[in-house]
């Protein structure tokens, strides 16, 4: 499958009273990396006339960052099946690897123009599940 990866640094609007990552913060960047793949991942063409909607979030917060922690984000798509498409997340502490959230994200996908769901197609599948 084809994931896609960035790194990020906690700065100090990421966090919350506590001085760890807002969870506000990390669904942020679940979306954000999410996006990114998308637009870096799937050529011009293939995204022309449609839009990703959020369905559902499953997100397991295993540890705190903090202020300063270097943060290395993957995500990949996990299956998809008529509009809907299953993509992870995870995020590790660079320094010590463990890992600090997974999100499990159902992504529906819309017509841009109508915003009805529409069949992901095999090129996209095939586009984001290949080796």
């Amino acid at each position: 499958m084809q994931s896609y990866q960035k790194t990020i640094t906690v700065k100090e609007d990421d966090l919350d009273d506590l001085d760890h990552v807002n969870n506000v913060r990390y669904v942020q960047w679940m979306q954000d990396i999410s996006k990114e793949h998308w637009i870096k991942a799937a050529p011009e063409e293939m995204r022309k006339g449609i839009i990703w909607v959020v369905m559902t979030h499953h997100i397991t917060y295993k540890s705190a960052a903090v202020l300063g922690d270097v943060i290395e984000m993957s995500t990949y798509i996990q299956k998809s099946k008529g509009a809907v498409s299953v993509r992870i997340v995870e995020m590790h502490n660079k320094k010590t690897k463990e890992l600090l959230v997974k999100s499990s994200t159902e992504w529906c996908l819309l017509n841009a123009e109508t915003y009805r769901p529409m069949r992901i197609s095999d090129e996209i599948k095939d586009f984001f599940t290949r080796s």
